[in-house]
């Protein structure tokens, strides 16, 4: 089947747009993707060493209530870790209207789903409330510069960074032999190592076992982390002795962070991660089966050129499988509500300027009962990518209840749906909608019908 610009902005973009036109061809997507991210650069989402309250913060203020307790100047720090606290839940409302208003206005989908779907594969999660303002600035610094780079690049940067390695407990573990383990009695924790082999590269099937897992697990000691500091490498937690994974040994000398991304690169070169990679790069873009010539078309542009995302994102959307199958996956509940912001073409900057309370109401309160409560993924393998566990009878009521009270919440002149139906499904929209926006008795239960549709609901 031949590019198709309605199924490119839809199932590889973020949604029609009355006021953006769909990209004219392949060349047209690669070309957006490979050249400045202008989505970024308007609506700003810092990085992590820049993204206020800063950890460093709550442990200086924590430090000081500390100190105070017992005094009566326990109370005034008690109440300035409180204000911090609501600092922090204000930027991750900033954060969140940034990425839906970077949606509703980019003309370069691909690059904010193939954000979305790198930041689900290196999942993390805030564990403490002090950090729940800081995945996104995760995603902004580890995940979106490199979404059309190296894979390799791409797994140095996640395995490094302060949420991960919290995430997965990898700032504690130590090497039993270690300087520090000796003198703290703590040991080894596999959580990354484990997830890196798993989920991360080579998959659940990949040519690995314990032995393996354990081993790496030794040679990531050292990746740590503090609120004083961020990211460091400390040769005093890390194993002495080199390590063996996967038949190759790493290591030996002192220890070095150098020795980590060699075995990084490797564990990114192996066939086995350009399979899983493949393999879940169609599943989620394509259908819950995809075609096998199409995974294997994937894996070799992984393999082939050294694990360059670019390529194998290009080899995707020229693959006639990637537009044969017609719209098999349904839409998570954060690319409904974003491709229903854009197909209503609200206001970008107004979305930007949203408070946490009137995000809450226009789209976090809604996300939670869909069955995706924003960046709180149920464990370290992200959200699922099976089609049924979305159509659910909570998750149905969810999304209805969004497409019949959100469009008037956020627009006060909501558009003709007789008009809407084809601005948001293309001009192939089912008739059944088509005819049901038509009947409608006013503008809102038209607009929500076409929404609420199975039509829109699917990809």
């Amino acid at each position: 089947m031949p590019f198709d610009p309605i199924i490119a902005e839809i199932r590889f973009g973020v949604g029609l747009s009355p006021s953006i036109a769909p990209p004219a061809s392949v060349d047209d997507m690669m070309v957006r993707l490979r050249g400045p991210d202008e989505s970024a650069a308007r609506f700003v989402i810092p990085f992590w060493a820049d993204a206020t309250p800063s950890p460093r913060d709550f442990h200086d203020l924590s430090q000081i209530r500390r100190a105070a307790r017992g005094t009566d100047r326990e109370e005034e720090a008690q109440e300035q870790l409180r204000a911090m606290r609501d600092v922090a839940r204000d930027q991750r409302a900033v954060d969140f209207g940034a990425q839906i208003a970077r949606a509703v206005s980019t003309k370069d989908g691909l690059r904010e789903w193939l954000t979305r779907f790198w930041a689900d594969h290196f999942t993390v999660r805030s564990v403490s409330g002090t950090t729940r303002h800081l995945v996104a600035p995760y995603v902004e610094e580890a995940i979106r510069p490199h979404v059309a780079g190296r894979f390799s690049d791409m797994l140095r940067a996640v395995a490094t960074h302060p949420m991960m390695l919290v995430f997965l407990d990898q700032h504690v573990s130590m090497g039993p032999n270690s300087r520090t383990a000796q003198r703290r009695n703590r040991g080894l924790n596999e959580n990354l190592a484990r997830e890196m082999l798993e989920l991360h590269t080579l998959g659940v099937s990949g040519a690995y076992d314990q032995t393996d897992v354990r081993e790496l697990a030794e040679l990531l000691t050292g990746l740590s982390y503090s609120a004083q500091s961020g990211f460091t490498f400390s040769d005093a937690m890390a194993e002495p002795g080199p390590e063996v994974v996967l038949g190759q040994s790493y290591g030996g000398g002192e220890p070095r962070l150098d020795d980590v991304f060699a075995v990084l690169d490797d564990l990114a070169a192996h066939p086995d991660t350009a399979r899983h990679i493949a393999r879940k790069f169609a599943v989620h873009f394509v259908a819950d089966d995809p075609p096998l010539g199409l995974v294997d078309a994937l894996a070799r542009a992984f393999g082939q050129s050294g694990g360059d995302l670019g390529v194998v994102t290009e080899a995707l959307l020229r693959h006639p499988a990637a537009w044969a199958c017609k719209k098999q996956k349904v839409k998570l509940p954060f690319g409904f509500v974003t491709s229903g912001a854009r197909a209503l073409d609200i206001d970008p900057d107004a979305l930007a300027a949203m408070s946490y309370n009137e995000g809450r109401r226009a789209f976090l309160g809604h996300l939670a009962v869909m069955g995706q409560p924003w960046e709180m993924p149920f464990g370290p393998d992200g959200w699922p990518e099976d089609s049924a566990e979305w159509i659910t009878a909570q998750g149905m009521a969810g999304r209805i209840t969004w497409a019949m009270t959100a469009p008037a919440r956020l627009r006060d002149d909501l558009p003709d749906p007789r008009e809407f139906v084809y601005t948001a499904l293309g001009p192939d929209a089912d008739p059944a909608v088509a005819f049901a926006a038509q009947a409608a008795e006013d503008r809102v239960s038209g607009v929500g019908l076409v929404l609420a549709s199975a039509d829109f609901q699917r990809r």
